[in-house]
Formats: structure tokens, C-alpha cells, sequence
């Protein structure tokens, strides 16, 4: 067997020119088809590389981002947290002065409403502005005592507080109520100028000269005088009446009720509120009525009262 059979030829054939060949043998072949495939290896392992060099450094930019994302998230917390530190500590600090205002304000406070008590007249034992109001709550162990210190002198300037609010608003309504039932009294003269023709209790009759029982007073005045309340109230009653002719009823609260009677006009209606002295109608001599005069009569609580107590004098 001859070498020949052991060499390869490549002919390189050009378009133009002679016809080239390149003759190798086996050993030579091998070796360039090694080489080639040791170049092609290292070509795929450096594109790989560089394929996954070029996606680390893809993660590593999004790390990056995010981290700065959180950077500047932690900075924005952190400003937040210390602008409310600062608001809180100014607020603590807002509280820590005023704290010594409030309890002088408490102290008046006190000696405002015994002086109340005082005027009013009601009972020291009930409403005693000097007593402390109670407290109670669990036990605080002492290591939060120092941090709620401030919490709890606020919140027992809060407890007192809302005591005298409480004790304030009973003694002024206690004190309303003295007002209004006071006010409620009738005590006005029901027709200015005049003067009392006839008085309360049993007297003759003006009309058969029988001794009978007369449940008001009469208060001669010119005719059309103005008629007047004796105090405010609601009027329950206004129009014609038996042997009353025009009349007006009020009802001034606290069982006091007055009755205006012989009047010539109204001013008045029912359901009308009316002030002290405001005019409920004129003087006259309608129903059973001898002259212009006012029939006024003074109830509470359904019994007929003597007038003259509740007309100023003079």
C-alpha cells in the first residue's frame, strides 16, 4: 500500500487563472479539524461569557436601582419620623406650660362656684367645689411612671375639669330655675294709671246687691286703656267668655295663670308668647260689667289667689 492513499488534495478552482491544489495527509487533517473544533469550542464558551457578563451586569443595574429606591424611601420615613418627633416634642412641650395655667384656672374655677353656691343658696354637701374628684385604675409599674407623668397630670386636669363643668352647669340650672320661677310671678300692674275699684273676697254685688264672692280685683281706668301682662307667658285663652265679655288667660309657668276680663279689644291671640307688659288689648266694659274697668284675677295651680299680693305697691 502506498502513501498516496494516505494524502488528501483540495483544489482551490478559480473562475479565471490555473487551478490550484493543496495536498495534506491524514495526520495533517486531524490536526486542522482539532484546531478548528478547539476554536469553534472557544468561540461558543467566550459568547457564553460574554452573554452572561452582560447579564450580571443587568441584575447588578436593577440592584442598584432598587436599592436606591429604598435609600431615598428610608430618607423620606426618616424626615416624616423626625418631623413628627419635633411636632410631638413641641407639643409635649406646649402641654408641660400650660399645665400650671390650667390649675390656676382650676383653683378660680373652685372659689367661682362655692361663691355660687354661696349665692344661690344651695347645699354645700352636694355641690362641695373643694372636694377632689375620685380616681382609680390599675396599678402603673414604676418604670412607665417617668414616661406617662405628663399623660396622667393631663388627664387628671381633664377629670377635674369635666367635675366642675358638671357642678357648674347643676348650680346654673339650679340658678335658672330660681330665675324663671321668679320671673314667672306675676308682678306687673295689669292697666298703668289705674286703680283698684273693687277688691278680692266677698263683697255686695254691683247687680242685686247680694253678698257675693268677687275672685279678683277691679282696676277702674279710662276706656281703652291698654291692658297689660303681669309677666311673660303664653296666652291659652282669648276671645269671649260669660259674664267675663273680652277676655285674655295667660299662662306664665310654675302653676301661675292670670285672667284679663270687661275688655274692648284684643291684642292678642291663643298660642301668642307675650313679654313682661306687653299689651294684650284695651280697657272696656263688655259682659257683666257696670263701667270701663279690668277684671284681673291670679291663679296657681287651680286656686284663685288674692291680687294685691303680686301688684307693686305704690
Amino acid at each position: 500500500m502506498s502513501n498516496t492513499s494516505h494524502r488528501y488534495s483540495l483544489m482551490l478552482i478559480p473562475e479565471n487563472g490555473r487551478v490550484r491544489s493543496l495536498r495534506i495527509n491524514r495526520a495533517g487533517l486531524a490536526v486542522c479539524a482539532f484546531t478548528l473544533s478547539l476554536l469553534l469550542s472557544a468561540s461558543i464558551w467566550g459568547g457564553w461569557q460574554f452573554y452572561h457578563a452582560a447579564e450580571k451586569d443587568l441584575q447588578i443595574a436593577a440592584l442598584q436601582n432598587q436599592i436606591g429606591m429604598a435609600q431615598s424611601r428610608f430618607s423620606e420615613q426618616r424626615k416624616a419620623l423626625q418631623s413628627r418627633l419635633d411636632a410631638n416634642r413641641k407639643q409635649l412641650a406646649v402641654y408641660a406650660r400650660n399645665i400650671g395655667t390650667i390649675q390656676v384656672r382650676l383653683t378660680r374655677l373652685d372659689a367661682l362656684g362655692s361663691k355660687l353656691v354661696d349665692q344661690a343658696s344651695l347645699d354645700s354637701a352636694e355641690f362641695d367645689f373643694g372636694l377632689q374628684p375620685a380616681f382609680g385604675g390599675p396599678r402603673v409599674s414604676a418604670s412607665n411612671v417617668a414616661l406617662n407623668d405628663l399623660d396622667l397630670s393631663i388627664d387628671r386636669l381633664d377629670a377635674r375639669l369635666a367635675d366642675l363643668d358638671v357642678q357648674l352647669a347643676a348650680v346654673d340650672y339650679l340658678m335658672e330655675q330660681k330665675r324663671e320661677k321668679q320671673a314667672a310671678r306675676p308682678h306687673a300692674w295689669p292697666s298703668e294709671h289705674g286703680w283698684i275699684s273693687s277688691n278680692y273676697g266677698l263683697r255686695a254685688d254691683p247687680f242685686t246687691g247680694e253678698r257675693a264672692r268677687h275672685n279678683g280685683v277691679d282696676i277702674a281706668n279710662r276706656f281703652g286703656a291698654p291692658v297689660l301682662a303681669a309677666s311673660r307667658g303664653i296666652v291659652t285663652f282669648a276671645g269671649k267668655m260669660k259674664d267675663f265679655g273680652h277676655m285674655v288667660e295667660v299662662d306664665h309657668g310654675y302653676g301661675y295663670i292670670t285672667r284679663y276680663g270687661h275688655m274692648s279689644a284684643l291684642a292678642v291671640h291663643v298660642g301668642d308668647e307675650v313679654a313682661d307688659s306687653q299689651m294684650l288689648g284695651r280697657v272696656g266694659s263688655s259682659g257683666r260689667s257696670t263701667g270701663p274697668h279690668l277684671h284681673y284675677e291670679v291663679h296657681r295651680f287651680g286656686r284663685h289667689l288674692n291680687p294685691r299680693k303680686f301688684l307693686p305697691r305704690g
